[in-house]
């Protein structure tokens, strides 16, 4: 490095708001004195947020992004990327527990409540496992009584009913580094050393680590035993960073569909104390389970991981809170908005439930005017007589923003019996169902026109986004449905005044399924 030292170097550092507050870049500064030094970060360190004190003389300041940085050059904050569509919005369900006992900010419930909670609505939150989740803890001992709990609980389930298909659940945390350097051998002088290296960024697990070090390098080997078993790898503690390496992979891999990467090599929760809370990203990552307290950067980071752009079945950020931390969530929020905080929550917050649930009335209402409006019944099958391609048109925008919102509501986690019921009268589910059934065989015919005629189709068709996605299921995915609408008979289905209740049951081969079957 020595020929570089007086040269004028720029240094661009991301995620600066934890990088950049210790030894190394003190180093940085003295050894390169004419360096430029740009920092970016989603979470500054403020006063207000601020851990770290700086002693001048007989002055003590808090160490700032803005101590460390300089003149900030330009500011754009979660506020904007949201409002731009850059990122989604955040659900966040402060789970309080059953019963008339209610749970104060900060306190923690009963860790069997906890894990029975998140088994019960993780279907709902990540759209029948389409998504992946993580899971916040409090500590390593957390962390590990938390897999272990899940494992009992599950292993019980599956006994009381055959049915029941397991999630799979994993953990991760950094292990003792002291215990992995006592082998010997360079190798593990240099995992020691990396662990270390790793723990700067983890301050709750390098203390963790500090207490029974023992017994957490004992727990690990066990969860990383657990893995080696579920998918078949054999990643030992020694190499702990191949482990880590390979969960995130894994992580990753929930983007591919079941038909191509089935779900047994998946990883449906991930437990964690302090790691992939801050710079980890995963556009299939889309739930976030906290059992620890949050606040300001720590807070948003961790909530930010669920909060990557993909589609329509990725309405939001779902966050389900077991600590009641609403106090602390609307703090962070004020402090990361920017200047002008006095929107920020109802850019940052999807809208509650009976908010959605009248807006879905209202597109399912406005869907029955427009049959009326062609002379048609409210009946899926009634789709079926609609002339014209301006007709089709219409139903398909009509249908598919009952189908985004009937998506927004099924992945919320706090909906009562008395919404859900309520939902229910508004569209039953086996209307529900016809009616996608009609959209797809429409949506079908007017996506020909739109391939066929490229150019030269009219430009209402061309413009047309039909969102398959969003009438995936979790049995029957995206990639099925496409490929069975390409390989579907050319049999038109029966007009709806010859009844049929199943009227697309030709463009299943060999008639085995209808859509009403399969959604």
């Amino acid at each position: 490095m020595e020929p570089l030292k007086n040269k004028r170097v720029v240094f661009i550092f991301d995620e600066c708001h934890r990088s950049q507050f210790g030894e190394n870049h003190k180093a940085i500064k003295e050894f390169f004195p004419n360096a430029q030094l740009f920092g970016f970060t989603g979470t500054p360190i403020f006063e207000e947020n601020a851990t770290l004190k700086i002693r001048e003389d007989q002055y003590e300041t808090y160490k700032t992004t803005e101590a460390i940085f300089e003149k900030q050059l330009h500011a754009y904050t979660i506020t904007h990327a949201i409002d731009d569509k850059n990122v989604l919005r955040f659900h966040i369900d402060y789970y309080k527990g059953k019963g008339e006992k209610s749970v104060k900010p900060g306190e923690a419930l009963a860790q069997h409540a906890v894990a029975e909670t998140i088994i019960e609505k993780h279907d709902a939150a990540t759209n029948n496992r389409k998504f992946n989740a993580l899971f916040a803890t409090a500590s390593i001992n957390d962390a590990i009584a938390f897999y272990r709990l899940f494992k009992e609980i599950q292993e019980k389930k599956l006994i009381e009913n055959p049915e029941f298909e397991p999630l799979n659940i994993v953990s991760v945390f950094s292990p003792p580094a002291q215990l992995i350097a006592q082998n010997g051998d360079r190798q593990s002088q240099k995992n020691a050393a990396d662990i270390k290296q790793l723990q700067e960024d983890l301050a709750q697990e390098k203390e963790d680590n500090k207490q029974n070090p023992e017994e957490k390098k004992a727990a690990l080997m066990e969860i990383i035993a657990d893995y080696n078993k579920q998918y078949g790898t054999n990643h030992t503690i020694n190499e702990f960073d191949l482990y880590y390496q390979d969960l995130q992979r894994r992580i990753k891999d929930q983007k591919y569909s079941n038909k191509d990467y089935p779900h047994k090599n998946k990883i449906d929760i991930c437990i964690v104390v302090d790691m992939l809370l801050t710079g980890f990203d995963s556009k299939y990552l889309n739930t976030l389970y906290v059992d620890k307290n949050l606040k300001y950067h720590g807070l948003i980071q961790a909530l930010s991981r669920t909060n990557r752009i993909l589609n329509d079945t990725k309405p939001y950020g779902n966050i389900l809170d077991f600590r009641s931390q609403q106090d602390a969530v609307n703090q962070a929020v004020t402090l990361f908005s920017g200047e002008d905080s006095s929107k920020a929550k109802e850019i940052w917050m999807v809208e509650p439930a009976p908010v959605v649930i009248e807006k879905y009335q209202e597109a399912v209402e406005k869907l029955g005017v427009f049959m009326e409006e062609h002379d048609l019944v409210r009946e899926p099958q009634a789709v079926y007589n609609l002339y014209g391609d301006a007709a089709k048109i219409a139903f398909v925008k009509n249908f598919k923003e009952v189908q985004r919102l009937k998506t927004q509501l099924d992945q919320y986690t706090d909906l009562d019996e008395g919404q859900q019921n309520k939902i229910e009268r508004i569209l039953p589910k086996d209307t529900l169902q016809e009616f996608r059934s009609s959209y797809l065989e429409t949506a079908k015919q007017l996506r020909e026109i739109q391939q066929k005629e490229g150019d030269d189709a009219p430009d209402d068709i061309q413009q047309l986004d039909f969102e398959f996605v969003l009438f995936a299921s979790a049995v029957i995915d995206y990639d099925y449905i496409m490929n069975l609408i390409a390989d579907s008979t050319q049999k038109k289905p029966s007009n709806a005044g010859t009844n049929s209740r199943n009227p697309n049951r030709a463009l299943c081969p060999a008639n085995k399924y209808s859509y009403q079957n399969i959604f």
